[in-house]
This record gives C-alpha cells, structure tokens and sequence, in this order.
C-alpha cells in the first residue's frame, strides 16, 4: 500500500524541484544547497515567520537572510510559492539578463529579498545588523501598550559563511550585545567546493558558538519539518541570547550520483541526473517547473495569513500616529526614502580663521544631529575618542535605546552591520574608523553600494598628514578605491563648514556615503553669504576666483580637496605676485560634481582654460579627467613615510611653494 504524501511533503519536494529546474534551465548555478536545506526554508516560511507577501516592505515583518546566497534558487522557489509577484517565467529566466532571479540575491531588485547576499559571511554579518536596529527601534518606539517593533531576524548560513572572518567578528559581537531575536539555522553539510570541510575546518562549530555567548541547538535532523520547527519556537523563547541552530543537511539531497558530493555544489545535476531526482520525489521526470493546485492553495493561505497580521500591526501604527504625531510623520518620511526636514539641524557656524580639525568638526556636527534625530545611532570600531562620535549613552545588552555603538576592533563587522541597520530604512546609522582601515571594510562598504543602502561612515585621520604613526596608517589608495565604487558619495571637506554641509548632504541624499576627515587642524574658511554650503551641494565650486579682465593664457585653475585647499589658497596669492591670474575650487565630493549640469561644469573649470593644477595628499589615479592632459597633478602614488605631519606634507610637495612652481611652469609653458 502506497502511503499518501503529505501536504508538507509535497510542498517541500516541490521546492526542491524547483531550484533544480532554475538550475538545469539556466546551465548554471548551486543545486546542492537548495535539495538540503528546502526544509529550512519551508518550515521559517510556512510555520514561523510574520511577513504579507502582498506588502514586501511592511515594517514589523521578520526578516530572513539567505547568507549561503549561491543558493538563491531555494530563496526564488520560496518567493515565487508564498505569493511575492515572483512569477514563474521569472523562475524560468533565473541567472539571465534583465531577470529578477539573478545569480545571488539582490535587495532592492527582486521583492522579497531583505539583502543582497552572495560574499560569504556578509549575510550574517548584515543580519546582526537587522537584529540591532530592531532592539534599537523597539527601545526607542514601544510601549507596554503599544509593540510597534518586536519582529525576529532569521538567517539560513552555509559552512562557507562560517569560515570568513566577518562571521566570527558579527557573531562575536551579536553575543556580547546578547540580541535574542536574531535566529540562524546552520546548513551543516561539511561539503565546500573543493570537497569535504575537514579538508580545512575541522573547528567545533558548537562550542564556538556557545564561548561567543549564542544559545546553540545541535544534532537537527534537515528533513525533519517538526524538529525544525521545534527548535526554532524553542530558539524565540530565548530572550538574552542569540541561537544558533546547527541543522545536519545533505547537499544535494535526493541525487543518487551526486548527493553529498562537491559536484552537487556549484554545478547543474545534468538531465540523467535529474530525471533521478524527479523520480526519486515522485514527480514526472518529464516534466519541468511544476507546482499542484494543492501547493498553491496551500501557499495561498499564507498570503491570507499575512494580511491578517498585517492588518493587526497597523491598527498599533494608527494608535502610534495618533499617540506621537511628529515622529510617526518623519518615520514615514524615512520609510519612502526621505529624510525628515524636521530632522535637519541648524548646523554650528564655525568662525573664520578658527583652526580645528575636520574630525572635531564632525563631532560637533553629529552632536547637532543626534539632538534632533532620535533614530540616529552608531560608533566606531574601537575609536571613537579619535572619531569624534562618543556621543550619549551606549547601546548595549539590556539597555538598546543608547545612540553610542561600540562596535569593538571589527571594522569589516561594523560595516555589514552599519548596512543591516541602514535596511530598517527606519534607524539612521553611522560608522567610524581611520580612513587606512576602510580596506578592512571594503567588502559591506561594495554591498552598501549596490543596494543604496543610506548607509553612513565616518573615515577620519585621511592622509599622510596624520604623520608619525608611518604608512601602515597612512592612507594613499583608499580615496581612489572608494571614488570607484558607483553609486557612493565620497565627501572630503577642506573645513569645518565644508563638514558640516557634507553631513547635512550625506543624511539627505539618502545613500551610502564616507565622510574623509583629517586629524589636524585647519583654517575655517570664509563664508561668504553661505557659498560655501551652496558650493559644496554641488560637488566642487569656486572658492577664490581670479579677477574678470585676466586673458584665458595667463590663468591656471588650482583643484584641490580637504586639507590642500589652504596650501591652494597660498599658492593663489604667489602666482598672483608674478602676474598671473589663479582661480581655486573645492571639491569635496567628485561624484556631486558629476552629476552637475555641463553647464555649470564648464563655469568652474573652463574648457579654454587649460592649465589646471589638481593637489590632493592621496593617489592621483582618477584626477587626471579633471586635470586635463599635460597639466599637473600634485598627489602621492607611493606609500607615506613616519615624521611629524607637517614634515611628510612637505617632503611630498603639498605646499604653497610647490603648488605655484607646478603652476608658473604650465602657465610659462603654455
């Protein structure tokens, strides 16, 4: 006697399946990991989670995270059964161009998707993130009356994610902050692309976990639905701890050739293969992307399931609108992608002729902020005193509602967990470090980008002006490589004014962004009827300008950024003293430059004025379409050396006297 499959069962099959046929269509992708952890995702979906798939962005919804994001085909199969408006062409377009089923998962460009996943260790990372933001909201918006914030943050890992170092600085801190509602189910294959993971993590996942201070569940079976359920309710009773769920899985489960093999990995089963899995499932060999009537009506009832939720939550929002009118406003400001006018600081005016760092600068900024914006929070990795961003009560275990992160010496941590709170869209976070260290960061600052995550951080100590802590600290590249990266805003100011307007911008624009702040003292420049804020909304502007009668041949433009726009302004005075005319323009930030008219482009830097001379205490690689060919461009493309910071400036020519021999010798030339 055949015995009767299961609704479960059929369901969980068919999502299998499914991820096998993206695969198999495609001719590429991971079916491996889909075919073991299927179950996972079906029990977090079916059984667990709060989310209307008919409002991906309703607020309060659990998140879930596919950190293992090669097998975004079990996300797609997910997404596509519970109703997401993932339709299956989309399934049947997976990895091609102009799909929403790409490779990994990418948020913002398929619905459903929480963060874009695919380099190992950052899902998790930005899921400790997710769990910050939601203690930190529901310290800050709840009531014993009203739970406006109170959902879990599920995250499905892979052994891949655990062996990359941001995983072991997110999850360390995750216990130190003792964040209850983040959940992670651990697919425990021991299979990695090169074959087994005793080949090089042999480590005892469970009592790392546990020394990291995570309620740890071991021994799940992966295809035991109830088992699974089991530990995860058992897992949200825990209130002061992080868990995690070591889930034993088979890659590739249900491939008589293949299962628990690297081959089942990163490769597609082939036809013969998977006509056997089929079979071994019970479905039609012959048939390709199939989902019964009974599985989508079993589907189905999810949907009507999350309205219903849904519906609940709003009625706590209506009571929030009614209860905190002005907050609830400027929370909907930030949910459409707006930052509150109301939130806007009246920023300090810092008198001319004033000597302070561009980093102390900031901090006085922040303060104004942080007075007005109470959703905005964060800290640095273990330098705040440096940073300038010890600032109120600190966020930590017990006590969520401090605006003071103390991210610890886990810069690439900090970042993934910067991007996690930003995806709120409701909570206002920043980062801080050394300007050196961002290359620890490069990774989540790369993710930051691709998502526009309105992400925000502070890299001060920006060049080799720093001095005497040598070039191990003294950054030279990182400017380039984050001028690289599309869609990011790079601000340098050259003063405390200059400061003050990039963070007025960095929190409006609503992207991410990287203030680059110095270390030592500078001239607060004049502003004269406010153009220096106006000028720095555009990118770049004329600073000192050279007298209206001077001919186009005996004119030279001096660009320069932070700290060398004063040497610029020197330079000016001397090459006036010759006879010329020397106009100087700031530019802070060369991507709001870009995005100016050509016309007022060409107002700035005049197309028939071609002696141009670009200073900045950083790689030259990039100033060059600025500069213009055979002009001069005053920068350093070695590494820095260790002296007093005044002394390396002037070994490596960032001077007045340097800057206006480079400049008469174009202008004598031309």
């Amino acid at each position: 006697m055949t015995r009767t499959r299961s609704i479960d069962e059929e369901a969980v099959a068919t999502i299998r399946l499914l991820a096998v046929d993206m695969v198999e269509k495609a001719k590429s992708g991971h079916p491996g990991l889909p075919l073991g952890a299927a179950p996972m995702a079906y029990t977090l979906f079916t059984k667990i989670m709060r989310f209307n798939p008919a409002n991906p962005e309703w607020p309060n919804r659990d998140r879930f995270v596919l950190s293992a994001g090669h097998g975004s085909a079990l996300l797609y199969a997910m997404l596509h059964l519970c109703g997401y408006g993932l339709g299956m062409d989309e399934l049947k377009q997976f990895r091609q161009l102009g799909s929403r089923t790409p490779g990994h998962p990418e948020y913002g460009h398929t619905p459903g998707v929480e963060t874009t996943t695919g380099p190992l260790g950052q899902g998790i990372a930005t899921a400790v993130g997710m769990a910050a933001a939601e203690r930190f909201l529901a310290a800050k918006l709840n009531t014993l009356e009203r739970p406006l914030i109170d959902h879990f943050t599920y995250v499905i890992c892979g052994d891949g994610d655990l062996m990359e170092g941001i995983s072991s600085e997110a999850s360390s801190l995750a216990g130190h902050l003792k964040l209850g509602r983040l959940i992670c189910l651990y697919d425990s294959n021991h299979i990695s692309i090169e074959g087994s993971t005793s080949l090089a993590f042999t480590e005892d996942v469970a009592r790392r976990y546990e020394a990291y201070g995570w309620h740890v569940l071991s021994h799940i079976d992966g295809n035991d639905l109830a088992a699974i359920e089991q530990a995860v309710r058992d897992a949200q009773e825990i209130d002061d701890r992080p868990s995690m769920i070591i889930v034993n899985t088979t890659i590739g489960y249900g491939s008589p050739h293949k299962q628990g093999t690297a081959s089942a990995h990163g490769e597609p089963l082939g036809p013969e293969e998977t006509k056997l899995v089929k079979q071994a499932f019970g479905f039609d060999e012959n048939e390709s992307f199939v989902v019964s009537e009974a599985v989508y009506a079993h589907f189905r009832e999810l949907a009507k399931r999350g309205a219903t939720l849904e519906a609940e939550w709003q009625a706590r929002w209506q009571a929030f609108e009614r209860d905190e009118p002005s907050l609830a406003s400027a929370i909907s400001d930030l949910l459409a992608g707006r930052f509150p006018e109301a939130w806007l600081p009246d920023a300090p005016e810092f008198a001319a002729g004033e000597k302070l760092a561009t980093r102390q600068a900031s901090k006085s900024v922040l303060a104004k902020i942080v007075e007005k914006a109470p959703l905005l929070a964060g800290g640095s990795a273990d330098l705040a005193p440096s940073n300038g961003t010890l600032l109120g009560a600190a966020f930590e275990a017990g006590s969520y509602g401090g605006s003071t992160f103390h991210f610890g010496v886990r810069e690439h941590a900090m970042g993934a967990l910067v991007n996690g709170m930003a995806l709120s869209k409701m909570m206002i976070p920043y980062g801080a470090t050394f300007l050196v260290f961002a290359d620890y960061m490069k990774p989540a600052l790369r993710l930051a980008a691709m998502m526009q995550s309105p992400s925000i951080f502070i890299f001060t100590h920006d060049s080799i002006g720093l001095g005497e802590d040598g070039p191990t600290h003294q950054p030279v590249e990182q400017l380039a490589m984050l001028r690289a990266m599309p869609g990011f805003d790079v601000y340098r100011p050259a003063d405390a004014n200059e400061t003050a307007a990039a963070w007025l911008l960095a929190l409006k624009r609503r992207k991410p962004a990287a203030l680059v702040l110095t270390r030592q003292g500078l001239p607060v420049l004049e502003d004269v009827d406010r153009g220096i804020r106006d000028g720095v909304a555009r990118g770049g502007y004329v600073l000192a300008d050279w007298p209206d009668n001077a001919d186009d041949t005996r004119r030279v433009i001096i660009v320069a950024t932070g700290s060398e726009v004063h040497p610029a302004l020197e330079a000016k005075a001397l090459i006036e003293k010759e006879g010329f005319a020397a106009r100087v323009v700031s530019m802070p930030s060369r991507e709001l430059f870009a995005e100016q008219p050509a016309e007022y482009r060409d107002a700035v830097l005049p197309p028939s004025v071609r002696a141009r001379v670009v200073v900045e205490a950083a790689a030259t690689f990039g100033w060059h379409d600025i500069s213009g060919d055979g002009c001069a461009v005053i920068g350093i493309d070695r590494f820095g050396m260790s002296a007093p910071g005044p002394q390396v400036m002037e070994h490596f020519g960032f001077t007045a006297a340097n800057i206006t021999a480079r400049a008469l010798e174009l202008l004598n030339r031309k």
